[in-house]
């Protein structure tokens, strides 16, 4: 029985709690034995809270024994990335900059999924600072990838993708500034939210880039993405009953984000787009070529607000850091404030007419990422291909950060490939009622 918890979804999990079915400091132990007895246990986790999660799990027993349960989710096992402040315990966002940093309170969206009954079973590693796609980290460790264990997971939340992919969590909880929620979930055959910029609040959050910092989940279905923001949010979640495709309107979008596909990605999306379209989604192809615009501008926009936010530390210990990630740091150093500012006022001007041009569909779809992920030998061997597939690999996600967009990424069924549905900013409850009857047509 506790073999089958271990890959059931964190919604299933909570419904079996609430009649009765499950116990959730068994639940909580099955989870942390599973941890405990696996190979690649210290690759995926970065330090685990037992004692907390079974004293929560306790406490969330104690409360469906007599009725009165917190939420859907309440007694249910989820991990945290690394960059997320829990209370007495290290969170040292996959940086050695950091080693040792012990916070005294829990972040507010840790706060809030603990009201909600979340149990929290530890920290997940991740990319050094949350500053690449591919989830390679030599200083603190590199979680597996689930197809190929010659590859990298995806970053930045790849520990969280791994845990949850691995039957190690019921949902990971993650962090998104250019693609690092959707990416290591693509790439790990997971549902993937990356919330609109300021929806959940960032405050106890490890920064890479605020002004792009989001909050969202990896997890195994679109219900449990609802569920999750909701418990992270301190809401209700939305409801997605009646859902239906017949006769949305999606736009694939055919600038940059079509172009230059590998094969199993292309085959993925297109077999996505297929079943939409049988299911009654309405699907046009339209070129924007704002979008590239767009992409054109993040040089001046993500590393010299990266650089600002951790140059003193940065510059204390340079020789602490993977070498790539401190080059990419660096790369904000040289653009001006003038530089900066105005391509932020551009970027402001592609928004507007970004949200004309998509206003009559219901969402925009594009492939998630370009690209499988690459080897890890190859990576290492080789800079630029380690700069240019972090590039790739973050092309497609990028657009919905650069335009503030609320998106949800969905597996296609071809492995490790996604298609994902972008929304405009706080329409997250339209993007999961529309992302749950994508899901049920591309079952």
């Amino acid at each position: 029985m506790a073999d089958d918890w271990l890959w059931s979804t964190a919604a299933d999990l909570g419904r079996r709690i609430g009649a009765g079915e499950i116990d959730p400091v068994a639940l909580a132990r099955a989870h942390l034995d599973a941890i405990d007895g696996h190979a690649l246990r210290d690759r995926i986790y970065a330090r685990l809270t037992p004692d907390r999660a079974l004293a929560e799990a306790g406490a969330a027993r104690d409360r469906a024994r007599v009725g009165r349960r917190l939420g859907p989710l309440d007694g249910v096992p989820v991990s945290w990335k690394d960059l997320f402040d829990t209370a007495g315990h290290g969170t040292e966002a996959g940086s050695a900059l950091l080693a040792g940093r012990v916070p005294a309170r829990d972040a507010v969206v840790l706060r809030n999924a603990t009201a909600a009954g979340l149990v929290c079973l530890g920290k997940t590693h991740m990319s050094e600072l949350a500053f690449s796609g591919l989830g390679y980290n030599p200083v603190t460790g590199t979680p597996p990838a689930l197809h190929d264990a010659d590859a990298v997971p995806g970053g930045s939340s790849s520990g969280a993708a791994a845990s949850v992919a691995f039957g190690l969590a019921a949902a990971g909880i993650g962090s998104d500034t250019g693609g690092s929620v959707r990416i290591p979930a693509v790439w790990n055959d997971l549902v993937g939210l990356k919330t609109t910029s300021g929806r959940l609040s960032l405050e106890g959050v490890v920064p890479l880039a605020e002004s792009f910092d989001t909050v969202g989940p990896l997890c195994r279905s679109v219900e449990d993405a609802a569920l999750l923001l909701a418990a992270l949010e301190g809401t209700a979640a939305p409801d997605l009953t009646g859902v239906s495709l017949d006769g949305a309107r999606l736009m694939v979008l055919d600038t940059v984000a079509t172009e230059d596909l590998r094969d199993a990605p292309r085959a993925g999306f297109q077999r996505a787009v297929e079943r939409l379209q049988a299911a009654g989604a309405v699907v046009e192809h339209r070129e924007l070529p704002l979008v590239a615009e767009a992409l054109a501008l993040s040089p001046a926009l993500y590393a010299p607000e990266a650089y600002a936010t951790w140059k003193d530390v940065i510059e204390a210990a340079p020789d602490k850091m993977y070498d790539e990630i401190l080059a990419r740091f660096r790369g904000g150093a040289g653009v001006t404030a003038v530089e900066f500012i105005q391509a932020w006022q551009e970027l402001r001007r592609l928004r507007v007419r970004w949200n004309t041009a998509v206003a009559g569909y219901d969402a925009v779809i594009i492939p998630t990422a370009a690209n499988l992920p690459p080897k890890l030998q190859r990576l290492t061997d080789e800079r630029d291909y380690y700069v240019t597939e972090n590039l790739m690999t973050l092309r497609n996600t990028r657009i919905g950060n650069l335009f503030g967009l609320c998106v949800l990424t969905l597996p296609t069924g071809v492995p490790a490939t996604g298609i994902s549905l972008l929304c405009p900013p706080h329409a997250e409850e339209r993007l999961l009622r529309l992302g749950a009857a994508a899901e049920a047509a591309l079952a």
